[in-house]
């Protein structure tokens, strides 16, 4: 089947573009566009994310209409999350649209492929920046055509290490996320970052720039395609308590390599949001 992934990477590196293209030109008029929330007041979709997925969709569906598609916006309208050993296309149509309604330039197009639920190709567009992150299993991982490798920095003191703070505003989970930053910052490490979208810090890993992401209440959509592109690039990738990434559990830690990962471990407060494919209640 290699020669059959291959072109549905393609497409889907041509679609990735063309869904960015859209992306650029909504920034210009983004404060004109009506801003909506979903699971909280700051988790917000916009008509341009709506219209990129629908584009994305569409577009793979004609050309692979037996394939099966986990779309962000999709399963915000009510579509069940549910990843099986089918061909699946794993959309975030804009990942970082906080960013995006605020023009900040870290927007990115995440578009992951999955088959019997192992990520077999991932593509991340950031948009603003002309950056076209790929990866293909057992084939390394790549910007603009150039291979990635992450940092060889073995010492946690010298790390960079990006981390976001997500979307639930309850007083419990943001005090377990300052606990974290707090003991993070406290190791020391150089500094702690963040792009506001998922998909890129992953990609920031898996060019060197930070030696580690983690964060807690991202979904599978946010780092399907990234989770590749990091273990392409040679980096690590577990769940924020050690053990293996579990793609629906909504956390996730990316490292450059297993001694960073694992000293930041003991550093995390990990919690369990509820997971991607928890049965919808009534």
């Amino acid at each position: 089947m290699a020669d059959v992934w291959q072109s549905a990477m393609d497409h889907a590196v041509a679609v990735a573009r063309k869904a960015g293209q859209v992306v650029r030109e909504a920034v210009q008029s983004v404060h004109k566009e009506a801003v909506m929330v979903k699971s909280s007041s700051v988790d917000l979709v916009t008509q341009t994310d709506q219209k990129v997925e629908k584009l994305i969709i569409q577009s793979v569906k004609e050309k692979f209409p037996k394939h099966s598609f986990i779309g962000e916006e999709s399963v915000a309208a009510g579509e069940v999350c549910t990843l099986t050993d089918s061909p699946t296309w794993i959309i975030d149509p804009i990942d970082g649209t906080t960013n995006f309604v605020h023009t900040y330039p870290y927007v990115g197009v995440s578009i992951g492929f999955s088959v019997n639920k192992q990520v077999e190709f991932g593509v991340v567009y950031s948009c603003l920046q002309d950056q076209m992150f790929t990866a293909r299993r057992g084939k390394g991982a790549f910007c603009n055509g150039e291979p990635l490798q992450v940092s060889n920095q073995q010492d946690i003191h010298q790390a960079l290490i990006a981390a976001e703070f997500g979307s639930n505003r309850d007083v419990q989970t943001v005090e377990k996320i300052f606990s974290s930053l707090k003991k993070v910052v406290s190791i020391p490490v150089h500094g702690v970052r963040g792009a506001g979208s998922a998909a890129i810090n992953m990609c920031l890993v898996a060019s060197g720039c930070v030696e580690a992401y983690y964060e807690i209440g991202i979904h599978v959509w946010d780092i399907a395609a990234g989770s590749l592109i990091v273990s392409e690039a040679g980096g690590v990738l577990m769940d924020v308590a050690g053990g293996p990434l579990d793609l629906m559990s909504r956390r996730v830690l990316a490292a450059n390599n297993q001694k960073v990962a694992e000293r930041l471990v003991k550093e995390i407060d990990a919690f369990r949001p509820i997971r991607d494919d928890a049965p919808l209640t009534e």
